[in-house]
């Protein structure tokens, strides 16, 4: 069991520093974000990043803010009534750089009854570590946007220490573990990975791990750098067709989020955690109907038998 604290009773609302929200999400719903690196700490300095800048970037893994404030922050927002689709690991940087970002899914999956998502930059799952805690969540983004070493150092920026080829190896690993639906985002700069050349060679990487969804986005709100501009949306929807019939555009209505149904993703979730009805309802697109009577089957079977909350 993770050391998670018994009450919240010296945090106060306005102190909150980790948690924010729920947000209202097209694609996710209510979604409760978890910022784990507050002033923003990033493996990244993206050329169209909407936070701005990276100050410095880093891929050293490291432990601030302490996972005991996070989790005490968490445990006020539930013990105050606080009601949520997913609990995000998110926010200013990229989650997976904090050491203990799995122990806000298993909060999760343990006190909050919420569904939880993954939003991350990808650059460290070459680390086992990591692909490890990133399985806990439901729903994993990562993202795309280059074809090779030299696209991927203009448009993204990375620290040093960074390679693309081991970046998109680690996805192929994790596609290989993880049960649950993985996401990939690509953002398009005009000039620079827009060309039906670029596309191709990009679409093929992603391609290469088979994620579930693929969103092609480009610049909305004010990115890092001014000379980043909005590809047309027709453009966008042109590129579509180079990433298959599973990609679509960020500003168009996203498929709703759900785990592509199986009986080995049902037996991953459940030996994971106690999860309801309704959860596994939402989870695999299904009605309580349906769910109870996959899981009667499968009791009458044989089957191991999970905690089911009512």
């Amino acid at each position: 069991m993770i050391d998670i604290p018994n009450t919240a009773a010296d945090i106060n609302p306005p102190a909150l520093k980790h948690v924010y929200g729920p947000v209202s999400s097209r694609r996710y719903g209510q979604s409760l974000g978890v910022d784990l690196s507050v002033p923003k700490t990033c493996s990244f300095n993206c050329l169209f990043c909407q936070i701005g800048p990276t100050p410095a970037t880093m891929a050293e893994r490291n432990e601030i803010p302490p996972i005991s404030e996070v989790l005490a922050e968490l445990d006020f927002w539930r013990d105050s009534g606080g009601t949520a689709d997913f609990i995000t690991a998110a926010g200013s940087g990229e989650p997976t750089l904090h050491r203990h970002f799995g122990k806000v899914f298993r909060w999760a999956h343990e006190k909050g009854d919420c569904r939880t998502l993954l939003l991350s930059n990808g650059s460290l799952f070459w680390d086992p570590e990591v692909r490890r805690d990133a399985k806990l969540a439901d729903v994993v983004k990562v993202s795309l946007h280059a074809w090779d070493q030299s696209s991927f150092e203009r448009i993204c920026r990375p620290h040093p220490t960074l390679r693309l080829d081991r970046i998109v190896e680690g996805y192929r690993k994790f596609r290989e573990e993880f049960t649950g639906r993985l996401d990939c985002e690509v953002f398009i700069i005009p000039g620079i990975n827009d060309s039906d050349e670029a596309a191709t060679k990009t679409a093929e990487l992603v391609k290469s791990f088979s994620p579930d969804y693929i969103t092609l986005n480009t610049a909305i709100r004010p990115p890092a750098e001014s000379g980043v501009v909005a590809c047309p949306p027709e453009r966008i929807r042109a590129l579509l067709q180079l990433f298959g019939p599973n990609a679509y555009a960020g500003g168009g209505e996203p498929p709703a989020v759900t785990i592509p149904f199986s009986e080995t993703a049902l037996l991953n979730l459940l030996s994971r955690h106690p999860v309801s009805i309704p959860v596994l309802s939402r989870t695999f697109s299904k009605s309580e109907s349906e769910m109870r009577e996959i899981l009667k089957e499968m009791k009458n079977r044989g089957l191991p038998a999970f905690a089911i909350m009512e």
